[in-house]
């Protein structure tokens, strides 16, 4: 099986990169001049590309494959007291350069929407605005000129004191909005309400592929094996081929979600590294029958925690690992 890892957003290693600089609302009402103030969020925009540009550039460097954009490329901009700026014809040629070399180097790339972006809401103006948010995702990935492989992975959502009703209710909402929003979306289990059997039962409903978080599935579960659920969450990503023109040729493989706990007293949190050995433990399980898998890290210190786990599976050469390159393994059935 071949293991390709990613990580988020941030390079800890690239100096000066970052790809999420923003300016506040009161910061932008100071200005005074509209025209003007608009001009500056444009600007920080283009910056924020500029950087994920050099981030994609030290992936490539890097053998990394996997990575997950910033959502907050562009100040703002779903900010509602800023809903007549459309910025993407000024940023066309900054995303057209970025989607450009995400094609070129074969890489697979993905947003993560927020926590207030939650479809299992009972409420219509959260409603709205999440829809709102994920149209915002995908006209970014549409401005990169990239194809339905590019995803926007989200939560069911909160439980809102009946989570039995609030999974209906997020059914009935994601299979009610657009085939261009619905065709771009992944669906993970979470720490706290809606657990890896409840989340799987959800993808099942809608058609969407599921993203494992082991993570999750630890501090949240049933009593099940995360890779007794593998061949169920395997099947939801069955059909996920290729669109014409995209930056892959072979059907998407799967993708999972890692990280390791903060400490015994906040067992949700993410700590700065990745342990090796529950990560490997689940790959083992599931090499026997999957060819290919993704593995997006979700450590504080972002590529630096990848270089960490890389090291720490070199010592398991002999012991079922082949390292492949600087990111990705193949792990021995």
């Amino acid at each position: 099986m071949i293991v390709r890892f990613g990580y988020v957003a941030m390079s800890v290693t690239v100096q000066n990169a970052s790809p999420s600089k923003t300016m506040t609302m009161s910061s932008f009402n100071k200005i005074g001049d509209r025209e003007a103030a608009i001009r500056k969020l444009e600007r920080i925009a283009a910056e924020n590309l500029h950087n994920t540009l050099r981030l994609l550039r030290h992936n490539r460097a890097s053998d990394i494959q996997v990575y997950r954009f910033s959502s907050k490329l562009i100040p703002l901009v779903t900010h509602q007291d800023l809903r007549d700026w459309d910025p993407f014809q000024a940023l066309a040629a900054d995303f057209a350069e970025v989607g450009n070399y995400v094609k070129a180097n074969r890489m697979r790339v993905s947003f993560h929407p927020d926590h207030f972006t939650v479809l299992s809401t009972p409420r219509p103006e959260v409603l709205e605005s999440s829809i709102n948010d994920l149209k915002y995702h995908k006209a970014m990935l549409e401005a990169m000129r990239l194809g339905a492989e590019a995803k926007n992975n989200i939560h069911i959502g909160g439980a809102y004191g009946d989570k039995v009703t609030s999974g209906q209710r997020f059914v009935e909402q994601v299979s009610a909005l657009d085939l261009s929003l619905r065709e771009r979306l992944t669906l993970e289990n979470d720490d706290k309400t809606f657990n890896a059997v409840e989340t799987l039962e959800a993808c099942k409903l809608t058609g969407l592929p599921m993203v494992l978080d082991i993570h999750h599935q630890w501090v949240n579960n049933e009593g099940e094996k995360p890779w007794e659920l593998w061949p169920d969450i395997l099947d939801t990503w069955k059909g996920e081929l290729a669109q014409a023109g995209s930056s892959v040729d072979h059907p998407l493989p799967p993708k999972i979600h890692a990280s390791s706990p903060k400490s015994e007293k906040d067992p949700r949190g993410h700590a700065d590294g990745v342990l090796v050995e529950p990560l490997l433990t689940f790959l083992r399980n599931i090499a026997g029958y999957t060819d290919r898998i993704d593995v997006m890290l979700e450590a504080k210190l972002k590529d630096e925690a990848l270089f960490g786990l890389m090291n720490e599976l070199r010592l398991q050469e002999d012991n079922g690992v082949k390292v492949l390159d600087g990111a990705s393994v193949e792990i021995m059935p």
